[in-house]
């Protein structure tokens, strides 16, 4: 009752700046965040005998107690996650999270290793994304994959990203539904290269060779995720911005943003408004950068408000597809989930209730100094009490009343894994 009370009046308020608070909260229902798979396990994956390796530019910090140690395990968090989580979510995965009773190579995975994952999406009524993962294996240890000058190197790349489109349709086939397949790789180097414009050629025609197979847009789309640097490829990244924008642009595949992976005084958001000039879709994986790509946890800092208030304010919730990327192994990983997923909502929740009419208005007459005071106007208002009566709304508990359900879970489950 006091969540209502709460909520009606800040419903006044916001009504007063000419908000409804019940369309925003109908148009944040459709919103739907595709969650990483890798905050259960540290970025281990499951395949047997373990590929995981130190290099790769893959660093999770911390070794927290619980983390999922089998497929079985890493489910039954993912469910105790979406169960304290608004709305109908996504689940993204990566290849290296199959089903592998015994040891199949990259270069030879197929949707058997991921009928498992497709059935129990099926039964959770959840849809899936996919990832291929070129890091973390031997033939990844040059610091090149698809853009190596060794064919035979190159190869096998090639025939993993495109085994993970055949999943990724399959997928999609299955679900009724598009996955997106996402492809990072992390070639580079550690100091000058002389032959940066050979790589990248490299690259060009590599991922040519890897969409060459037709597959159906209505159940999969691809895109390629660009990095300035990485732990031993400080010095040159071949997969750039500069490259893959050029490259989604001439092939018609979609270009993933990652916000850890600019510069730090590189706006993330302010990039949304320019690429979908020319871009009719874009995919943004969402983090928390502390001075380099470090994966820290969403929270609900000034970058997330910006990149969720230009996605709304682009009216992009059907060019946007927006998934979670981090992983913190130093706290509980359940909380790290539910931390970043319920920031992101929040962030598209106060992008929704922003009073756009009276600040366009401001805008358009040059009323500069009224548009600055509504923006701070905006940031007392008690946005907190609509997020807590969506909460309820849809079922899971509001605000930070879903803290005990997270320890008690810790305590009955992953405090038992060893």
């Amino acid at each position: 009752m006091k969540t209502e009370q709460a909520y009606r009046i800040a419903q006044e308020q916001y009504a007063a700046l000419g908000v409804d608070t019940g369309k925003a909260i109908e148009a944040l229902k459709n919103y739907s965040i595709s969650l990483h798979c890798w905050q259960a396990d540290d970025v281990g994956g499951f395949e047997k005998p373990s590929a995981a390796l130190s290099g790769g530019g893959i660093q999770a910090t911390g070794n927290y107690p619980g983390k999922a140690r089998t497929v079985s395990e890493a489910r039954q968090d993912y469910e105790k996650v979406m169960s304290l989580l608004p709305g109908k979510h996504r689940l993204n995965l990566h290849a290296c999270y199959g089903e592998f009773s015994t040891f199949v190579d990259r270069d030879a995975i197929g949707i058997a290793q991921f009928q498992g994952w497709i059935d129990w999406a099926k039964a959770q009524g959840i849809k899936l994304d996919f990832n291929s993962t070129c890091f973390s294996h031997p033939k990844a240890d040059s610091g090149f994959t698809l853009s190596s000058k060794d064919k035979g190197i190159r190869d096998f790349w090639i025939e993993h990203v495109r085994r993970c489109r055949e999943i990724g349709e399959a997928i999609g086939q299955q679900l009724g539904d598009t996955c997106i397949h996402n492809v990072w790789i992390p070639d580079g180097a550690k100091d000058f290269t002389v032959d940066r414009a050979g790589h990248r050629r490299i690259l060009a025609e590599a991922l040519d060779a890897c969409f060459a197979p037709a597959r159906s847009d209505k159940h999969l789309k691809d895109a390629v995720e660009s990095k300035l640097f990485g732990i031993g490829s400080e010095w040159f990244v071949v997969g750039s911005h500069e490259f893959y924008l050029g490259y989604v642009l001439s092939r018609g595949k979609l270009l993933c943003m990652d916000m850890g992976h600019f510069h730090p005084t590189e706006s993330v958001a302010d990039k949304i408004p320019s690429v979908l000039q020319f871009l009719d879709e874009l995919l943004l994986h969402v983090s928390r950068p502390i001075r380099w790509d470090s994966d820290h946890v969403v929270v609900l800092d000034d970058p997330i408000r910006d990149l969720t208030q230009e996605i709304v304010r682009c009216g992009a919730k059907k060019k946007i597809y927006i998934a979670l990327d981090y992983f913190d192994a130093s706290i509980n990983r359940i909380g790290a989930y539910i931390t970043g997923v319920r920031a992101t909502l929040q962030g598209l929740l106060l992008g929704l209730l922003e009073p756009r009419a009276l600040l366009l208005e401001a805008e358009e007459k040059g009323n500069n100094f009224k548009r600055l005071a509504l923006l701070e106007t905006c940031k007392a208002l008690p946005f907190g009490a609509v997020w807590d009566y969506y909460c309820e709304s849809m079922g899971v508990p509001p605000a930070g009343k879903w803290i005990d359900d997270v320890l008690a879970y810790e305590e009955e489950v992953t405090s038992k894994r060893g």
